[in-house]
C-alpha cells in the first residue's frame, strides 16, 4: 500500500518540502532509474538518511552498490558520494520530533553520504 500510494505522491512533493529529499538510483540488476522519497538532513558536508525500512530496502542496496547516487532537495539536484550505512541509537544528529520518532521506532541505522565537491546547495546539478 506504502509503495503503491503514498511513494508516488511523495514523489511529487518530497524534493521540495524542507527534511524531505527525492533519491535518484539505478536498479542494481535492471540498471532501470528509481526515485525514493526520504527523510535526508544536511550533517556537516552530506546527508544523512534515516532507514525507517532498514537497510535491506532495494534503494538502500542500490544506492550502497553503486557507492553514489544524486538527490533533489528543496528542488535542487545534487550528486552525493561515499554512501555507507552508519549506525546510532540515540539519533541525536536529527532535529527533536524526528530523534524522538527515530528512537521509538528502533531506526537507528542510517545513511551517510559526502556531497561531491561542487555541488553545493544553491548550484543546480544535471539528472542523470
Amino acid at each position: 500500500m506504502n509503495r503503491v500510494g503514498l511513494n508516488r505522491a511523495a514523489v511529487l512533493v518530497a524534493g521540495y518540502l524542507p527534511g524531505f529529499a527525492l533519491v535518484h538510483h539505478r536498479g542494481r540488476r535492471s540498471g532501470r532509474a528509481y526515485k525514493t522519497p526520504v527523510n535526508a538532513f544536511r550533517i556537516g558536508n552530506g546527508y544523512r538518511v534515516p532507514l525507517t525500512y532498514g537497510a535491506d530496502s532495494d534503494w538502500v542496496r542500490n544506492v550502497l552498490a553503486a557507492g553514489e547516487c544524486d538527490v533533489t532537495v528543496r528542488g535542487r539536484t545534487l550528486h552525493l558520494l561515499d554512501a555507507k550505512l552508519e549506525t546510532d541509537p540515540s539519533a541525536r544528529w536529527a532535529p527533536g520530533p524526528v530523534s524522538v520518532a527515530l528512537r521509538r521506532i528502533g531506526a537507528d541505522t542510517y545513511l551517510q553520504c559526502r556531497l561531491e565537491t561542487g555541488s553545493m546547495p544553491g548550484r543546480e546539478q544535471a539528472e542523470g
